[in-house]
């Protein structure tokens, strides 16, 4: 009888911490978010080169598309290449955000949570676009926000606010504070015993 406990419990243990969502959590957790920050940072780098277009070559909004745009303007004028990227980043924050911990998962979430709206404002987009009905008599597509904010700005001011609590984030799950929970992955660039914690 009391072998039969262990064995249960190393089985419970095998199966919970065998998930892809798990491994995405621990010990994939390093390569996981390096891949995901990969892909964020190509979008931004496309939002950077498409305002030089706008503001430092003069380009009208309709031509500025960017990298991608130079070679693929059908593709950047697509609805569901912007409301496919605003689902991977909502996915990917929501995915990796159990490996986060104390101050760093806060950050996290609260990417999540602007994500989140952001994904609604291309869920909006994309909408109209597929219905060939655009909402508030407007001759293009349009979320709430851009009622006051012009597209590009609107999107490089969406991007930027949850890319800003991402790297903080990232920068707390990298260097926790002393004292917090640590995490179940390798980023911590720095280990904490509760030794250091006692000592604080």
């Amino acid at each position: 009888m009391a072998v039969s406990a262990p064995s249960l419990t190393s089985s419970h243990a095998h199966v919970s911490g065998d998930s892809i969502y798990d491994k995405l959590n621990s010990k994939w957790h390093k390569p996981a978010l390096l891949g995901f920050m990969a892909i964020v940072l190509a979008h931004w780098g496309e939002h950077l080169v498409q305002a030089y277009q706008i503001y430092v070559m003069g380009w009208p909004p309709a031509k500025a598309g960017g990298i991608l745009g130079l070679w693929y303007p059908w593709l950047i004028k697509s609805e569901v290449l912007h409301y496919s990227y605003a689902l991977v980043m909502l996915i990917g924050i929501w995915v990796l955000r159990k490996g986060f911990t104390g101050t760093s998962r806060k950050w996290w979430t609260a990417a999540l949570v602007i994500q989140f709206w952001h994904h609604f404002e291309h869920l909006l987009l994309i909408t109209q676009a597929t219905m060939h009905h655009n909402f508030w008599g407007k001759p293009v597509p349009v979320s709430i926000l851009q009622l006051v904010i012009p597209r590009v700005e609107l999107h490089l001011f969406y991007n930027s606010v949850v890319f800003v609590p991402m790297v903080i984030g990232m920068y707390y799950h990298m260097f926790p504070p002393v004292g917090e929970e640590q995490a179940a992955c390798n980023c911590s660039l720095h280990q904490h015993s509760l030794a250091d914690a006692r000592a604080v």
